[in-house]
Formats: structure tokens, C-alpha cells, sequence
């Protein structure tokens, strides 16, 4: 059978958001009783809420919309690699670049275990340099486990720039908790939201057979 992994966070009361930005909330609007036969949910939140998907004008005004987005980067072969080193960001020189190279959809785990209860501040990025690499070799989707590919702090988004010169997609905020590295089948699916600048995903990692 198949193994599936799921590598997406929980969206709840208490999720990690970053700074200043809309917290999670679910609440009752409608409850099973007399009058009632069903329950039905009212959500807040933000479209940077847990795993999502940048859309391209979340970085640039002439970016599409995530509805507008080609749903091709976000299905497909993948490989998923662990990056070494302490650096505020992930460089060439930190992956296996050479299991990476050429692959259409790059997935980068920093962290050794998933900040699920605390946001943080000094998560990885990852570096401009390692993101015009991968585009140059045909790397249609980069995603990571850290909140952004950018530094928190950072007014430039050297990162997501690069990516755009690429034409490539973003997936942030994955869960590799108990996820060996390797070569996977990605989905991860944005939802189509008119003029919303990212979407939450649940985002699938399935094991790709020996003999595939």
C-alpha cells in the first residue's frame, strides 16, 4: 500500500501567525438541535495561515491572484532534502544540491522538529543564490518548512524576487516531522480565491513505488 504522508499544520485556535498578522478563529454559526439539522462553521483567517501558498502579487503588483495560478507546479514529482548548517539562510553549499538539481519541485526541511505551539522569529530562509540555482535547472515549485523565504525582517524579498524571475511557484509552512528525505508525489492544492494574494493548502506527500 502506498504510504501517504501529511504534511500540512492544523489550523486552530492558537496557531502561530506571524506578527501582527489575523490570528486563526472557528466559530459556531449554525448548531445541530430542534430547528436545526446540520452544524456549520464561521473561519477567520489569514491567507498566510499554517501551509499555504504565496500567489505571485503577494510580492508583486503585477503578480497573479492565487485563483489564476497554474495548478501544475503544485502536483508532481518531488524531492524533499534536509539543509545542514546554522546559516540565517539555506545556500547551495547546505543541500545536496547534485539530488536537487534538474528537479521540477524542490522541498527543504530546516527545522529538526516543527515549531507547531510558538511562532518564530529567526526561522531559515533561503537564499537567493540557492533559489536562481534551482530555477536555472528547471525547478518549478520550492517549498520549505520555515514561515517565509524571506527573513522576517526583510524589506527586499531578495528570495521571492528571485523566484519570480523564475517564474516558479511557493509553498511555506510544511510539516516534515518523521518525513525521511527523498522522492515523493507532492499534492498541494491551493483553493481559487478571487484576488487573494495566497491560499492555505493541504499539502500530501505520497511515496513514489520502487519500480515507478
Amino acid at each position: 500500500m502506498t504510504k501517504l504522508f501529511d504534511i500540512t499544520q492544523v489550523l486552530r485556535p492558537g496557531l502561530p501567525v506571524w506578527p501582527s498578522d489575523t490570528d486563526f478563529a472557528r466559530a459556531d454559526k449554525w448548531v445541530i438541535g430542534p430547528d436545526c439539522p446540520v452544524k456549520v462553521s464561521k473561519l477567520t483567517l489569514s491567507t498566510h495561515s499554517g501551509t499555504h501558498a504565496d500567489a505571485p502579487e503577494h510580492y508583486h503588483e503585477a503578480g497573479s491572484d492565487i485563483a489564476g495560478v497554474d495548478l501544475t507546479p503544485y502536483l508532481g514529482p518531488c524531492v524533499l532534502v534536509t539543509a545542514s548548517g546554522h546559516g540565517p539562510a539555506v545556500t547551495p553549499d547546505d543541500i545536496d544540491i547534485a539530488s536537487v538539481s534538474g528537479a521540477e519541485r524542490v522541498l527543504i526541511r530546516t527545522y529538526s522538529s516543527f515549531p507547531h505551539e510558538a511562532w518564530d522569529s529567526d526561522f531559515r530562509a533561503i537564499s537567493a543564490v540557492l533559489i536562481e540555482h534551482l530555477g536555472q535547472t528547471g525547478c518549478r515549485l520550492i517549498g520549505s518548512d520555515a514561515a517565509s523565504l524571506d527573513p522576517e525582517t526583510s524589506k527586499t524579498l531578495d528570495a521571492h524576487h528571485a523566484v519570480r524571475r523564475h517564474d516558479m511557484r511557493i509553498l511555506e509552512g510544511l510539516v516534515f516531522d518523521g518525513v525521511p528525505d527523498g522522492r515523493y508525489e507532492l499534492i498541494a492544492l491551493p483553493l481559487p480565491i478571487a484576488d487573494a494574494d495566497a491560499s492555505p493548502v493541504r499539502a500530501i506527500l505520497r511515496e513514489i513505488a520502487d519500480d515507478a
